[in-house]
């Protein structure tokens, strides 16, 4: 089996958090694809890059010394992206429109890609709300968007998926539940619950909650996810909410633990949206094909 050049990125990202687990939410891809990833790479090297205990992975001998390598190789892959090419020509304004968390956790680092391999492509950016952004998008005053689009139903739109963010339960490092095998929506229905509402997440979250026989116990509704992470890492309650905003540590510092709910919870979907009567420019399409190659891998559903 041939290398890869993602599964060097996934093993550096492993490598350097120590956790499978965490190097699969900053990659914003499933553990398992991870995890399948660095076994491909260690089966064609014929030797193991990773010793396994229980609180995570550490770099074996031969893992050190291929992480050296590793960091060479994607550093000569990204020079060669940024060599002068007809892409990199493109001369274009764009007007973006972006929901709070998809700019909050989700966008910066890919604008800063996209400067890089188009740098005359300026990018307008506008934070605003689902509502606003379909408006918007109706009327003309943006050329794209990216948003969850879960509640996105409008007719007049098109939505092309990016990426899927699972969405596991939170928990303080303390916390009973850590010492179940499988946690399910009727443990969480008896322990207090930290609802987010920014972006619509309670409505989303009572969509899933609606389809059991259970109902959060709310003590709390905030637009903060900071506000949740510090309620959740001070043992004051628990929250249900995606990878891609999940932080380990709180701002006091406290650990944040999070497990996968047994009962079936729909991940947090984020994708490119415009006007269906459109035109796709190139600057349109360049945004497009970035995200369409950024996010080859298969995500977890």
């Amino acid at each position: 089996m041939s290398l890869t050049i993602r599964q060097l990125k996934y093993f550096v990202a492993t490598a350097e958090l120590g956790q499978i687990s965490q190097a699969a939410i900053q990659l914003t891809i499933s553990q398992s694809a991870v995890t399948t990833a660095i076994r491909d790479l260690e089966d064609s090297l014929g030797t193991p890059l990773f010793l396994r205990t229980a609180n995570g992975v550490v770099l074996t001998n031969t893992g050190r010394r291929f992480l050296n390598h590793a960091y060479t190789i994607l550093s000569s892959v990204e020079e060669a992206m940024r060599v002068p090419n007809l892409e990199s020509t493109l001369t274009a304004k764009l007007a973006i429109a972006a929901s709070y968390t998809v700019l909050g956790y989700f966008l910066p680092h890919h604008l800063m890609r996209l400067h890089s391999l188009y740098p005359k492509l300026e990018v307008q950016l506008y934070e605003l709300n689902r509502e606003a952004i379909e408006e918007g998008l109706i009327q003309g005053r943006y050329d794209l968007a990216v948003l969850l689009t879960s509640n996105v139903s409008n007719p007049d739109l098109i939505l092309e998926p990016i990426v899927h963010s699972v969405r596991r339960l939170w928990v303080g490092a303390h916390h009973p539940l850590l010492q179940k095998a499988s946690v399910k929506f009727s443990d969480v229905s008896v322990e207090p619950f930290v609802m987010l509402t920014v972006d619509e997440a309670a409505q989303t979250a009572m969509k899933y909650w609606n389809q059991t026989q259970y109902q959060p116990n709310v003590i709390l509704r905030t637009s903060s996810v900071e506000a949740v992470r510090s309620m959740v890492a001070n043992g004051s309650g628990v929250a249900i909410l995606s990878d891609m905003v999940y932080r380990p540590w709180s701002l006091e510092g406290k650990r944040i633990e999070t497990m996968l709910l047994e009962d079936v919870v729909p991940p947090m979907s984020v994708g490119l949206a415009w006007r269906k009567d459109m035109e796709i420019t190139p600057a349109i399409q360049a945004v497009r094909e970035y995200f369409k190659h950024a996010f080859m891998e298969p995500r977890a559903s």
